[in-house]
Order: structure tokens, then sequence, then C-alpha cells
């Protein structure tokens, strides 16, 4: 998919912070949309069917999350949250939704184009995306079928979002091999990403709450205290 020309949309409550980012956003190259609040972000989102969507979390009408739910019933555009405290818990459910990726109010226009154009570098799954590592491969209860693109629990699908699925896929297709943050960022979010590196963190802290019986004591994926995860056990 191509910068230029490509289409955001905008929402937050906040109208200075919105108009200033468009015009930061149309400077660039990139046609874009604008919303006030969740009820109008899915209007529009749902009409134009924009490339990304920069999503405030505390939005009126319909909060940010919600709005994050439903885009995702009927599209599959890159979502990037925003929210004005720090909160580890807000991050994590917002990535827990079908989020992407998330910043922090207050930040820098100029980082948010650069996280846009990183993400837009990198083709979504089932676009041309990379062959399959490997055929259906089973870890206990846990099936991961890269061909169907599809990881399975007790024979279920589970409901995963592209990034986790590209986790699982290449944690799995290399049980026992340690992946730092930055190894990890690189071959799942590409070599341009530009964000925070503890984004590894939350998306692993969401899929451990979906794959494993006792997310507090993983099988799956394991933490390597100081150097990273790994994917625990061999194929049976």
């Amino acid at each position: 998919m191509g910068v230029i020309g490509s289409s955001v949309l905008v929402v937050d409550d906040e109208r200075p912070l919105v108009a200033l980012v468009a015009d930061y956003l149309a400077a660039e190259g990139f046609r874009t949309f604008r919303a006030h609040d969740g009820l109008a972000a899915l209007i529009i989102a749902r009409r134009e069917r924009p490339d990304v969507v920069v999503l405030d979390l505390m939005l009126p009408e319909v909060d940010g999350l919600e709005v994050c739910r439903q885009l995702r019933t009927f599209g599959d555009p890159y979502i990037i949250m925003l929210t004005a405290r720090a909160d580890e818990v807000d991050k994590l459910i917002g990535l827990a939704v079908g989020a992407d990726d998330y910043l922090t109010k207050p930040f820098s226009p100029r980082e948010l184009v650069a996280r846009i154009k990183a993400m837009l570098r990198r083709p979504r799954s089932g676009g041309d995306a990379a062959p399959p590592i490997a055929p259906a491969r089973r870890f206990g209860e846990l099936t991961v079928d890269a061909d169907a693109h599809e990881i399975r629990r007790r024979d279920e699908p589970l409901a995963l979002t592209p990034l986790e699925f590209e986790l699982v896929r290449l944690l799995s297709a290399h049980p026992r091999r340690v992946f730092t943050r930055a190894q990890l960022l690189e071959q799942v979010w590409g070599s341009d990403y530009y964000g925070d590196a503890h984004v590894v963190d939350v998306h692993i802290s969401n899929l451990r709450r979906k794959l494993e019986d006792d997310p507090g004591d993983p099988a799956y994926i394991e933490t390597v205290r100081g150097v990273g995860y790994r994917w625990g056990p061999q194929p049976s």
C-alpha cells in the first residue's frame, strides 16, 4: 500500500487537535477525514473506508474502545489509539479490541505521521504477505495453521488481531529460540517502526489471555527475563 493518497480518519473531541493533525497529514500527501465523536467516526468510516484511523480513547456518544470494536466488524484499517493518560490498562484494553498501536498525549504530529507511514509500508495479512512458514503444527491443545491463517485452541478458532497472529506464527515457527523486543518489532511491525518497544509487551499480554489457561504461568509464550520472549513447547 502506498503512502501518498492513502486516507486517514482522525477522531478526537478536541477540535484544534483534529485540525492540527489533519492539516499535518494533508501536507504529507494523505487524504484526511475528521470526526469529533464516536458515532460520526463510524458513519464516516463505513462510507469512506479509511486506510488508517487515529482514534481517541475518550469520546462522546460512543467511546474509542467501542468504535475500535465496531471498526473491526466491517473493515481492517490500521488503528492508532490516543490516550490522555499513561495508564497501561488503557493501552492493554485498546490493543485487546484490535488497535495496532497507541500514542499518549501530548504527542508530536511528526511522530504520528512517521508511525502511520511505517504502518502503510507494512502489508496487512492476506495482501502481499510472506509465504507461510510451515503448515499446521500442533502444540498440545493449540494448533497454528499458517496456511489457513488461523490459530485454534481445542479446535476452536481464536479471535486474534493481525499483529497477534504474526507474533504467534513467528514465535511458534522457532520453538525455544529467544527473540528480543527489537527483533520482534523488526520482523512483525517492520524495520521502520517508529514507536515504543514496549508495545510488544502489551500484545504478548493480550495473547496470553487468549492462549493460556493461566496467563500468569504461561505454557506457550515464555518470558526470558532481561532478554525477551520465546515459544516454550515443541510441536507434537
